[in-house]
C-alpha cells in the first residue's frame, strides 16, 4: 500500500537511462532470483513545474490525427506523465520486471483541460498488486495537476500484466477465462501501420521500449516482431471519436491482442446520444481485417 509522501525529483526521468536500467536489474534477477518479499514501493515520485515542448505536442497531434491546438491531448499528457511513472516501476524495491510489460487497460478522467504554455506537476505510484491468471498484475496511477494546484486535472491509470511472473503471497488466478465472442462490424475506418510505427511513436512519446521498435529488439524479448504501443492506438481512436467528447470526458480502453507491425487495423467507433441529440458516449473496438481477431476496445464517456 502506497502511503507515503512521494518522492521530489529534481528533473523529468530519462525514458532510455531507466530502460538501460532494467536491463540491468533484469540481468541481476537472471543471477539472484526474484525478491522474496512481494510488495510495491511505499512511496511515489513527483517532478513539478513540467512544461510540454510545443514541437512534440505538433509532431504528436499530426501522428495520432488530433486537431492543432494548445490544449494537451488526453493521450499527450500520459506520454507526458509516462517517464514519472516508469521511474517508480525502474525503482530497486519495486518487485516486477520492468523490460516485457504487458499494458492490460488504461482508465483516464480527463478533468479539465491544461495548455501547452503552463507549469504542471505530475505525481506517479504503483497500487494494487494482485494475481493475474498469467502472472502478476498492478496499477500504476499519474496524476497532473496545475503547477501549485491541489486537485487533478488529469488522472490515469494504467493496468501492467507481468506475465509468467509469479511472486509469493499472492495466490494463482484461475486460468479458466470466457471469451466473448466477437463479429467484427463494419469499420469506420481502416489505419495502414508501417513497420515504423513504433519507432514514430517512439519518438513523439519518449516510449523506446525494445518491444516497439525493431524485429530484433523485440525477438530480445521474446516478440516475433515488433508491436505498436498500446497507447498509441488508443490515442489514435481518441482523435477519431473528434470534439464531440468536450473538454471533460473518462476514456477507457482495454487491450486483448497485440499489433504486430505492420499491419492494417480495422476500427468502428458508435456513438450513444442524449434524447435532445447531446453526446453521451462513443464506443470503440479495433480488430485485424484479415483475421478477425479483436485488438482492443474501449469508450469516451462524459463527465
Amino acid at each position: 500500500m502506497n502511503t507515503g509522501q512521494p518522492i521530489i525529483l529534481g528533473e523529468m526521468p530519462s525514458l532510455s537511462k531507466l530502460y538501460v536500467n532494467a536491463a540491468a536489474g533484469a540481468a541481476r534477477r537472471r543471477i539472484l532470483g526474484s525478491p522474496a518479499e512481494a510488495a510495491l514501493p511505499p512511496v511515489g515520485h513527483e517532478v513539478r513545474a513540467v512544461l510540454a515542448d510545443v514541437a512534440n505536442l505538433t509532431a504528436y497531434q499530426h501522428l495520432v490525427g488530433e486537431t492543432a491546438s494548445d490544449v494537451l491531448p488526453a493521450g499527450f499528457i500520459h506520454a507526458l506523465a509516462f517517464p514519472v511513472a516508469i521511474s517508480v516501476m525502474n525503482r530497486d524495491d519495486f518487485p516486477l520486471p520492468l523490460l516485457g510489460m504487458i499494458h492490460l487497460r488504461n482508465v483516464v478522467e480527463h478533468r479539465s483541460p491544461a495548455l501547452f504554455t503552463e507549469p504542471l506537476d505530475i505525481t506517479a505510484r504503483a497500487e494494487n498488486l494482485r494475481a493475474h491468471r498469467s502472472g502478476t498484475q498492478l496499477d500504476v496511477i499519474a496524476e497532473v495537476r496545475g503547477s501549485g494546484e491541489d486537485t487533478a486535472r488529469w488522472r490515469g491509470v494504467s493496468t501492467y500484466l507481468a506475465k509468467g511472473v509469479f511472486l509469493p503471497g499472492i495466490d494463482k488466478a484461475s486460468a479458466t477465462v470466457e471469451e466473448e465472442e466477437f463479429t467484427a462490424p463494419d469499420p469506420t475506418a481502416v489505419w495502414q501501420l508501417g513497420v515504423d510505427a513504433g519507432r514514430a511513436y517512439a519518438a513523439v512519446s519518449g516510449d523506446f521500449n525494445p518491444i516497439h521498435l525493431s524485429v530484433l529488439s523485440a525477438k530480445a524479448l521474446g516478440l516475433r516482431r515488433s508491436i505498436a504501443h498500446g497507447m498509441y492506438l488508443a490515442s489514435r481512436a481518441l482523435a477519431d471519436v473528434g470534439a464531440a467528447k468536450g473538454e471533460s470526458f473518462r476514456w477507457d480502453v482495454n487491450f486483448a491482442a497485440p499489433v504486430f507491425l505492420p499491419a492494417r487495423v480495422a476500427l468502428d467507433i458508435s456513438t450513444i446520444q442524449a434524447e435532445g441529440g447531446a453526446w453521451l458516449r462513443s464506443d470503440y473496438v479495433a480488430w485485424n481485417p484479415r483475421s478477425g481477431r479483436k485488438h482492443f476496445t474501449g469508450s469516451v464517456t462524459v463527465l
